[in-house]
């Protein structure tokens, strides 16, 4: 039988659907691309992470179904688990939890059966273990991902995730020393680690984040670079671990949310903007050239002008190399949805546009502090204008002049000119 897989959301959800198709691989069934609408099996691996999340996730369910009305369809995911009843998935053949995805396999077989609906959702408790899933091929990419603890324990009051995957559940050090040694087998250069509060990774069975960096980092000699991170798990004794280590990026997404103190509180993170900043300040002691890349949210619920204000003044401050801006989406469910003072999605929109000027304004100057230097670069496609695209050890990207057997190899290359949203360079 032949499946597809869509995925929404997150890298962990990325991770998640090529460990689910390598099962499905493993036990006989074809793997087709997204746009293959004779594939038998279609499996949409959904996003809760706002109300705009589940939209798309619904506008896509309807647009398979009318697209390929013989495929059987499966949801799995954060919606998934926490919308098992929603009225609007009446169309999906399959709803699959968060807590098992190796159980793709079995319900599939259940299904052609009995030839009937399932509905297989379990309810995470306090004494889950991790689920270990293995991942060996991720579509010719050069960079693998790997998932390394799942679940949070923060309970941010805009935020679904703490139900819709659980507590804090930590993988072996071995797991992660076996999975890294694999990826360096089959060709990658570089390994992403990501996880669902990553940085929370150890707090349940007494190890530390840095334990798992360092394991993954002396696993094999491939970059190691880290996904989305809790500021306040960045202490200093934790950066002094991973920059002993060459082949560590130091690109440092570290979550803001807002640059106001007030706003901060009322979303129930677990620092204030001066304990940012120090973070950021003791980053660039201990590494040389980080880049700071970050989420914001604008017009939160009881956001004023004046911690807008504050919030703006503060990330032109910092000093970002990037900055991801998004206007807060009510979520049910969560505490903030019932929040008094919501902001009006007009004032959200002009908000957004004012954040987005000042984070170019920031990329820009991070971009021009880049010119001159020579960085190694991951080289990983070719683009139409016939410049090959790569990496930095920092994530600037960076377009350069060769030849096809540069793909997948790493390249000293002098930054010379900044190029919309990268550098051109040349290699040295």
């Amino acid at each position: 039988m032949k499946v597809r897989i869509f995925t929404l959301g997150c890298k962990v959800n990325q991770f998640e659907s090529q460990a689910m198709l390598k099962l499905l691989q493993e036990n006989g069934y074809q793997p087709v691309p997204e746009n293959d609408c004779s594939a038998d099996i279609t499996i949409l691996n959904s996003c809760a992470v706002t109300a705009a999340s589940e939209t798309k996730a619904v506008k896509l369910l309807h647009r398979i179904r009318r697209e390929a009305p013989q495929t059987v369809i499966v949801l799995t995911g954060c919606m998934a688990q926490t919308n098992e009843n929603d009225l609007r998935l009446s169309e999906v053949d399959i709803i699959l939890g968060n807590k098992r995805r190796s159980a793709v396999l079995d319900v599939l077989g259940q299904y052609f059966l009995h030839n009937k609906r399932i509905i297989e959702v379990e309810s995470f408790t306090k004494k889950d273990d991790y689920e270990s899933l293995s991942v060996d091929d991720f579509s010719e990419r050069t960079r693998a991902f790997l998932k390394i603890e799942d679940g949070c324990n923060r309970f941010c009051s805009y935020c679904i995730i703490p139900y819709a995957r659980g507590r804090v559940r930590s993988c072996s050090l071995e797991y992660i020393k076996n999975e890294v040694s694999g990826f360096y087998k089959n060709g990658y250069r570089e390994v992403v680690i990501v996880g669902i509060n990553l940085s929370s990774f150890g707090s349940d069975c007494g190890l530390a984040f840095s334990d798992a960096v360092s394991t993954a980092c002396n696993a094999a000699p491939l970059r190691i670079r880290l996904g989305s991170l809790e500021p306040e798990s960045m202490d200093l004794d934790t950066l002094k671990i991973l920059s002993r280590f060459d082949n560590f990026c130091p690109q440092f997404h570290l979550s803001l949310q807002s640059g106001c103190n007030a706003t901060l509180k009322r979303m129930n993170r677990h620092y204030t903007c001066e304990e940012y900043l120090k973070i950021v300040s003791d980053i660039r002691s201990v590494f040389e050239n980080p880049a700071i890349t970050t989420d914001v949210m604008v017009g939160f619920a009881g956001e004023t002008d004046e911690e807008f204000e504050q919030s703006l003044e503060f990330v032109e401050k910092t000093g970002f190399a990037k900055v991801h801006i998004f206007p807060y989406s009510r979520r049910p469910g969560t505490a903030a949805d019932k929040f008094s003072g919501q902001v009006p999605a007009d004032i959200k929109k002009k908000r957004a546009a004012e954040m987005a000027a000042a984070a170019d304004r920031s990329r820009k100057l991070f971009l021009e502090s880049q010119l001159g230097r020579v960085e190694k670069v991951l080289v990983e496609t070719r683009n139409r204008n016939g410049f090959y695209e790569g990496y930095t050890m920092n994530y600037t990207p960076v377009f350069i002049k060769g030849d096809e057997s540069m793909i997948n190899t790493i390249a000293e290359v002098q930054l010379t000119e900044i190029c919309g949203d990268g550098c051109i360079g040349k290699t040295v």
